[in-house]
């Protein structure tokens, strides 16, 4: 099962996946659609408020993020799913994400963080769900000392797109068992 749906002008057919028993969520992968990541990010820029820099987490928001610091010429950042030798440090949080099992942290390098000190800095993601990764982004910033300018998204699934803080492009149902919209 599929639900078909335009997004930045492009259709696309989501594979409808099972979360449990009851409910079905349709699967929004970025990964190696150039086309639809070149046009999402050109649309959440038209969207964005003013904005120094880039943040968004170690996952499928990196092309979009990638994207968006290509079009506008500002720099992007990754929030790291594990610290790297590279780093000078960390800051840490934890996440739940209802697509990946278990607990999670997330990681910014304080180099990076110095760097975004009292800048305006938009967290980016390609889907906003339950909003917990977005949350642990937002703690990282905020321990960073940033601007918080925006949220933004390309699909805002389920009750996300009722936030008023986030920015999207396409709402996106949930689904029962069978396949129907909730």
């Amino acid at each position: 099962m599929f639900h078909s749906m335009k997004i930045a002008g492009l259709d696309r057919n989501l594979p409808l996946c099972p979360l449990n028993e009851k409910l079905q969520i349709g699967a929004f992968v970025i990964f190696g659609d150039a086309e639809l990541t070149v046009a999402c990010a050109e649309e959440l820029l038209k969207k964005a408020p003013e904005f120094d820099y880039i943040i968004t987490a170690e996952a499928k928001g990196i092309p979009l993020a990638h994207e968006m610091s290509r079009q506008s010429g500002k720099k992007y950042f990754v929030a790291r799913k594990k610290p790297k030798l590279y780093m000078t440090g960390v800051f840490d949080v934890i996440v739940n994400s209802i697509t990946t099992e278990g607990e999670q942290h997330l990681y910014l390098d304080t180099a990076e963080a110095e760097e975004m000190k009292g800048k305006r800095v938009i967290i980016v993601d390609d889907v906003i769900s339950t909003g917990e990764s977005l949350k642990a982004v937002q703690t990282l910033v905020e321990k960073a000392g940033v601007i918080l300018a925006g949220n933004l998204a390309i699909l805002a699934e389920g009750e996300a797109a009722d936030r008023d803080d986030l920015i999207y492009l396409e709402r996106l149902p949930l689904f029962d068992a069978e396949g129907n919209v909730l």
